[in-house]
Parts: C-alpha cells; structure tokens; sequence
C-alpha cells in the first residue's frame, strides 16, 4: 500500500493522575526523522517509542507532543495513615484522661493532623504504563492516515499517467504529418526563390529534417516510464525515492521532445506533458 508522509493523529485518555493527550504528526522530509516532546514523567519511554515509529514508517518527519492535565487537589480521594491515626488516638485519649473538662475528640480535627490523612501517591509506573499503550492507539490511527491519503495521492498520479499516456500517443500520430508538413513547406520555399535544386540534395535535406525531428526513441522510454510507474505504484510500499526519479526522466524526455519539436503543434504536445509530469512530481514528493 502506498503511504502519505503527511498525516495527524490525536488521542486522549483519563487516568487516576490525571488527562493524558498524546499529538502525533508526520510531514515530507527525505528521511525518517522524529522528535518528541515530553513530560518529565514519559521521558523513559522516548526510546520504546522511537523504536516503535521506526518499525512502522520508513520516511518522514515525525514529532509527537505529549501532556499531562494533573487532577485538582480537591479530587475527593485520601488515604489514612492507619499506624500515625492509632497513635495519634492514642496520644489524644491519654490527654483527656488528665483534663477534668476535656471535650470528644473531633474527628475532623483528627484528619487535619500533619500525615494523618494524604492524597494517593502519583504512580509514575501506572501513568507510563498509559501512556504506551496511548501511543500505540495513537501511532495506529496515524499509519491508518496515511495509507487513506497515500491512496488518494496514488490514485491522482494514475490519473495524470493515463493522460501522458495519451499525450504520447498522440505525438506519435503527429510525426507523419509533421514530416509531411516539412517537406511542402521546403518545396514551397525553393519555388518562391525560383532557383533549380538537386533532387537527390533535396532528399538528403529531408532525410536530414527528419532524422532531427525523430522522436521514436523519446516517446518509447516515455512508454517505458510511464509503465514502470504503474508497476511501482502497484508494488506499493516506500516508493517515494523511486517515483521521484522516474520523475526525473520523465521530465527528461519530455524536454527533448520539446528542443526537437519543428511545429507549434508538437511543441504544445511537449509543454503539456511537462505540465503533467509536474502535477504527478508534486503529489510524489509526499510520498512515503
């Protein structure tokens, strides 16, 4: 399946700390690049994740932003020191024993004393043990991404390949008339100057304006371009690199079409050609 460089993933989930987000996104870059910015308390698990994205994407620019939104301290939860609550206790009776006005021990008061009673301790273990399995949500939905927008790339570049395809075929169908074109026009010309000319120089002139205007070999590794494309788009995987260079060539071709071509007709054939081969180098550049 052919793959976008370009793609966003976002997840969230509550844990016992808190709301933990983790924000994935992937640009073009000719290499497999990734940087994270953490939390103090995920830092760990940097290389787990790095790992991960590297087994999964081949190109790109990766980042991932993660945070963490901590519960108020007015959650409701506390625990209570049973060991300091019994001493307490028991320092407090001993004191009313010895008071002859001594009131009932409140019990608010009693969880007000320093230790007593505490918030739940922050388990650092639990929070990242959430955060792994967010990241793989989360670095699943962005794989999913870009297979759905590497598919849409895949399908306008097959697009604009039909249409070279067509462009081609019909400078094939140009070149006999164009030949033809040359020789009336050269004819004309010697009739205007009225001035007597070899038939075998003139043949040799045609001969020449035609081996310089031959565009068979150039409109064949078009062809030839144009079905290795097909053959790696439906070969899939990273492709990127590949397309690109078929790219290349098939700008390549297309602009010696243009510096051979002898009419305004077959120069138009050429121009849009380029044009389409640059719509497809566009789409290709996001490509993984």
């Amino acid at each position: 399946m052919i793959q976008s460089m370009t793609a966003f993933a976002r997840e969230s989930e509550s844990t016992r700390q808190g709301t933990l987000t983790l924000e994935l996104r992937t640009v073009n870059h000719r290499y497999l690049d990734c940087s994270f910015k953490l939390p103090e308390q995920l830092r760990p698990l940097e290389p787990a994740f790095r790992e991960a994205v590297g087994a999964k994407l081949a190109r790109g620019k990766f980042e991932c932003l993660g945070r963490i939104q901590f519960q108020n301290g007015d959650s409701g939860d506390l625990e209570v020191d049973e060991e300091k609550l019994d001493t307490l206790l028991e320092a407090a009776r001993s004191v009313q024993d010895r008071l002859d006005d001594a009131g009932a021990i409140n019990p608010l008061q009693v969880l007000q004393f320093p230790g007593v009673a505490r918030s739940p301790e922050l388990s650092e273990e639990e929070l990242q043990a959430a955060a792994k399995g967010l990241f793989d949500r989360a670095l699943a939905t962005l794989v999913d991404n870009r297979a759905r927008e590497g598919d849409k790339l895949a399908g306008l570049i097959r697009e604009r390949l039909e249409q070279v395809a067509a462009e081609v075929e019909r400078a094939r169908g140009l070149l006999p008339d164009l030949m033809r074109q040359q020789r009336e026009r050269l004819e004309a010309r010697i009739n205007e100057l009225q001035v007597e000319v070899d038939e075998g120089r003139l043949e040799q002139e045609i001969v020449y304006l035609a081996q310089k205007a031959d565009v068979d070999e150039e409109l064949d590794r078009l062809d030839a371009h144009v079905g290795e494309v097909r053959r790696t788009l439906k070969k899939g995987g990273p492709c990127g690199r590949r397309l690109d260079f078929l790219m290349q060539e098939l700008n390549r071709e297309a602009n010696t079409l243009s510096s051979k071509s002898i009419s305004a007709t077959s120069t138009q054939n050429a121009v849009e050609l380029k044009v389409l081969i640059e719509q497809m180098r566009e789409q290709v550049q996001n490509i993984e």
